[in-house]
């Protein structure tokens, strides 16, 4: 069995739930208070010296990180969860699968640890990367279709969608400002198959779940 090192909320979620979509059953490792010093620092660098989540441990025993890699791999597994190769939605859901995680992703790891990077100004570097981060996601808003990220079919990328929404600028920036986007993780939210990964990642609460 897959065993996936995370934390409830944070990036790992995205794997999880991408994870779930695919059927494909892991064990959960909770991580939490790995960005430092620590023995659960301790653990996820046994296995991952880079001491990132989420890590995954596949079957026989190889580590995996980063969370396109993780999902090219299920691809490899359930090709439903993306559009059909040859196919123009095909060649957009690979543009946004990475454009995610080398745009949007980089402006958390400056913003969340803004003093790691420029110590005599980190308000001013958590500041100009959460501005910078609501224009990206205007911008992938308009790139969007509905009622999921591709159309009428659920990909990978719904997988991010839904997770994303729960931070920063949060669900009700995201109902203002993209539109689109909140429908879509609405939409996601309501699946019946992903309602207990999304109830332990505190993407919904206990009252949407029942």
């Amino acid at each position: 069995m897959l065993t996936v090192y995370g934390v409830p909320g944070w990036g790992s979620a995205i794997s999880e739930v991408m994870l779930t979509m695919a059927e494909m059953p892991y064990h959960f490792v909770d991580v939490e208070g790995f960005d430092s010093p620590g023995p659960q620092r301790d653990v996820l660098m046994q296995i991952n010296p880079l001491c990132q989540v989420p890590t995954l441990r596949l079957d026989d025993g190889t580590i995996m990180t980063e969370s396109a890699a993780v999902a090219l791999m299920i691809l490899d597994k359930q090709q439903k969860l993306a559009p059909a190769v040859g196919t123009p939605q095909r060649l957009l859901f690979q543009r946004l699968l990475i454009w995610l995680v080398a745009n949007v992703y980089p402006t958390f790891t400056y913003a969340d640890y803004p003093e790691r990077f420029v110590p005599d100004a980190p308000e001013q570097l958590q500041n100009a990367c959460i501005a910078y981060r609501k224009t990206l996601y205007q911008w992938l808003d308009r790139q969007l279709v509905g009622p999921y990220a591709l159309g009428d079919t659920v990909t990978l990328l719904d997988a991010y969608i839904v997770v994303m929404r729960t931070w920063g600028p949060r669900a009700a920036w995201f109902a203002e400002n993209t539109p689109r986007l909140s429908a879509i993780a609405d939409n996601i939210a309501q699946l019946p198959a992903l309602q207990k990964v999304l109830l332990e990642n505190n993407v919904i609460t206990a009252q949407i779940a029942n």
